[in-house]
């Protein structure tokens, strides 16, 4: 591909993904075939995704917190907890072969589709939060698992933590999303530490990619997290099912 492409291709699906991430969750299912389909193999795709994820993570969370959405200490209890389980993680998909991790990443991406499809809506205004407690230990063990998870593929990890800090935590979509963006740029840079130890890391990609995704992070936390949900989630169950067929199959 010709190198001014790659850089328009890069930096659009970077925004893309960074917008996805911030909205819902799901861009590395978009992000991480674009990376392989450029050449990359899938253990350094991998690798190459968590540089756009680290920079949108920064700029998102900056973005939710110019928005005055606050989710201390909560979030930095189930951060350390998910990093420590991304360090496992990380080290799991270092090693495993491409194929294993092509079949591992298509089974994912139909079972995130089945699950959007299915998926009751994330609200969870006027309820009770359960920050402390019991609730809050739950989830820090939860969130070791959902790091390991982050660390060995990140594609579609944003869905499990909604998943858990709605249903756990009956915390609202916006507070959600806050602790999200902030736990995925605290195991983030745990994970993306062994890519780099362990030579993984296409940096030129890997810029390019975070140029997009931190503009796309940041537009889309000061968006209303309520609008764009439906569009995103028809737009990825098309990529990703696309996606899925060409990484299981070809």
């Amino acid at each position: 591909m010709n190198f001014y492409l790659e850089i328009i291709v890069l930096i659009a699906i970077g925004f893309i993904t960074g917008v996805i991430n911030t909205i819902a969750g799901g861009g590395s299912l978009l992000s991480l075939p674009i990376l392989i389909f450029l050449g990359l193999p899938p253990n350094v795709a991998n690798g190459t995704n968590r540089v756009g994820i680290l920079f949108q993570s920064i700029a998102t969370t900056a973005g939710f917190k110019s928005k005055g959405v606050s989710t201390f200490p909560f979030s930095i209890y189930v951060s350390i907890s998910a990093l420590i389980g991304s360090l496992l993680g990380a080290q799991i998909a270092v090693d495993i072969k491409g194929e294993v991790f092509n079949k591992i990443l298509a089974v994912v991406m139909v079972l995130v589709v089945v699950y959007m499809l299915f998926d009751s809506k994330y609200k969870r205004q006027g309820l009770e939060e359960f920050a402390t407690g019991k609730k809050l230990w739950l989830s820090v063990v939860l969130f070791f698992f959902v790091g390991v998870y982050g660390g060995f593929i990140q594609a579609g990890v944003g869905f499990i933590m909604l998943l858990v800090l709605s249903s756990v935590n009956n915390f609202t979509l916006v507070k959600s999303n806050a602790i999200k963006v902030f736990v995925t740029l605290v195991f983030t840079i745990g994970s993306i530490g062994i890519f780099i130890f362990n030579d993984k890391v296409n940096w030129k990609y890997g810029l390019l990619l975070a140029a997009g995704s931190a503009i796309g992070g940041w537009v889309a936390s000061r968006w209303s997290v309520h609008k764009g949900d439906d569009l995103v989630k028809q737009f990825m169950i098309v990529m990703v099912i696309i996606m899925a067929i060409k990484l299981w199959f070809f």
